[in-house]
């Protein structure tokens, strides 16, 4: 399919997201947009697949204009979205998955609809079981089965949002194989939003580059790296090393860890942690890393708090019941069981991760911070003995969506005083602004700011003296510069002594930034000591569990 975009513009107020930008895409080519945080990116991806609607210009296909004012709008004139975090329904299988979103129909079979689904993966050369719960399925199946879902509707045009985000290598080329051939063999138009310059060059025909909202200027590929990187920020960038600074003064010993794993369980797992070293943790999304971290930071286990709110909310269902049922009219026992049902539906509901909870807790013989054993702590306790945490998923741990950078910083403030000082909250803002270089004013709400931004806010807030910092994929979505002036600031940290240990998919930044790799592969974990002398393709191997 032929898309057209002319002059769309897009205002949010006087800011200007996109700015009279016009191309052509051409059916059977695959296209890569590239540019800084807050370039304008996925604002112009969110106009082309319906979930946004832009101030001005023209969207025409097929020389045909058309209107989009929803992804329904999108889907129907053949536009379909994969985004990095696929939109499915994690409590559904695959197959119900599939089906969500196609017309209704009296005589839609779900054998019919299973057939389908497997003649699809069979042509793609997927692997998936119809009847798996998609909360069971890697990213990369989870981006297949969305392939082959917007394909089932009819999409000639497919935008693909940081697609190779949390897949392994095998993944990530048997997917570009999928575009390859979508675009060669069905005159598909494929679009790729990245930040990794290494997958534009290796699977796109053509690169366009915004900057501050316009188009600045589009390449045929292959191009040079640093060209790229020029048009996307306007100047040559300068690279952030790693030299190691640890001594042998241990922060962290763990001994025979057992972390619950979505996908295995991982036992015995053995660390020591010294001052000023920084641990990379390498596998496939879902193989322990993430846990492995919540269960140090005292997130992977039941506080006591937890217990006890639990036992006292059990406890008090059962009493409001027995007095319900005491009730000597049948017409108010429905009454109440009804009031019930909706009032403390919500409770039941967030007792479930409790109850889940204590089936799959991460156990260990000993953790030792700084020569005491800490136990199983909660969070707040550990904070206060130097070991913070960051998610990956800045808005929903961590930040709060709607509250000002001024806000985040009074709650950030362990006072004990009975009230909320202003006027340091406010002072504490303005140096954060300046110091860590944040994109914004004290008073801009928090999801206004980009993912790079968000995540610098989110370094400011940490304690000044911490022992142990533990990062969930602390690059997520940034740019090439984004990325690193956050490991410039964390390398500040671990020069005045502080562990770090993180996560990521990109095993560039793994090798690159880590003293020692702790590498997650079927349920074991391999330590591996000398970084600087491994590569990409053997990191790879490790991870698929070749020794």
């Amino acid at each position: 399919m032929r898309l057209e975009i002319r002059e769309i513009s897009k205002n949010f107020g006087p800011l200007k997201a996109n700015d009279h930008i016009s191309f052509t895409f051409e059916g059977g080519h695959i296209y890569a947009i590239l540019g800084e945080n807050g370039a304008g990116k996925s604002t112009l991806m969110k106009i082309l697949s319906g979930y946004q609607a832009a101030s001005s210009g023209q969207i025409v296909i097929d020389g045909k204009p058309v209107q989009i004012n929803s992804p329904h709008h999108a889907i129907a004139h053949g536009i379909g979205m994969l985004y990095q975090d696929p939109l499915d329904f994690a409590p559904l299988t695959v197959l119900e998955n599939y089906i969500e979103g196609k017309p209704f129909s009296f005589f839609m079979h779900r054998r019919d609809a299973e057939a389908d689904l497997m003649a699809r993966c069979k042509v793609l050369g997927f692997s998936l079981n119809p009847n798996a719960m998609v909360e069971s399925l890697t990213v990369g199946e989870r981006q297949q089965l969305e392939i082959v879902r917007l394909l089932s509707l009819g999409v000639g045009i497919l935008i693909l949002d940081e697609p190779t985000t949390g897949i392994s290598a095998e993944q990530k080329s048997q997917l570009f194989q999928t575009l390859k051939n979508l675009a060669q063999e069905q005159n598909m138009t494929v679009i790729l939003v990245s930040h990794k310059l290494a997958d534009v060059e290796e699977l796109c025909d053509e690169v366009l580059v915004l900057r501050r909202g316009k188009l600045v200027g589009h390449r045929l590929l292959p191009c040079e790296t640093e060209i790229m990187v020029q048009m996307m920020f306007g100047k040559r960038l300068s690279q952030t090393s790693s030299q190691p600074l640890y001594t042998e003064k241990p922060v962290l010993k763990i001994h025979k860890l057992t972390v619950p794993a979505r996908l295995f369980t991982i036992q015995n797992i053995n660390l020591q942690v010294r001052e000023g070293e920084v641990i990379g943790l390498a596998g496939l999304d879902g193989s322990g890393q993430v846990q492995f971290m919540r269960a140090i930071a005292g997130l992977g286990r039941p506080t006591w708090a937890d217990q006890l709110t639990a036992i006292f909310a059990l406890v008090g269902l059962w009493w409001v019941f027995g007095k319900v049922l005491d009730e000597s009219s049948a017409v108010l026992n429905l009454a109440h069981i009804a009031i019930l049902i909706l009032v403390l539906g919500p409770l039941l509901k967030s007792l479930y991760p409790f109850i889940r909870q204590r089936s799959k807790q991460a156990e260990a013989t000993e953790i030792i911070l700084h020569g005491q054993s800490i136990g199983w702590r909660g969070y707040r306790d550990l904070l206060g003995r130097g070991v913070a945490y960051l998610a990956a998923g800045r808005l929903e741990e961590g930040l709060v969506a709607g509250l000002t950078l001024v806000d985040h910083a009074a709650l950030a403030n362990r006072s004990s005083l009975p009230y909320v000082n202003w006027l340091q909250a406010w002072r504490r803002t303005k140096g954060a602004i300046t110091n860590f270089a944040i994109k914004g004013r004290p008073f801009s709400q928090i999801q206004t700011l980009s993912g790079g931004n968000q995540q610098r806010v989110s370094l400011s807030l940490l304690p000044d003296n911490l022992s142990l910092i533990l990062l969930e994929n602390p690059t997520r979505g940034l740019d090439v510069e984004s990325a690193g002036h956050i490991w410039s600031l964390l390398l500040k940290r671990r020069e005045q002594g502080t562990a770090i240990i993180f996560s990521s998919p990109d095993l560039d930044e793994v090798i690159d930034y880590s003293d020692r790799i702790l590498v997650f592969s079927s349920g074991q974990t391999t330590l591996v000591e000398n970084p600087e002398q491994m590569t990409t393709a053997r990191l790879g191997e490790l991870i698929g569990g070749k020794s």
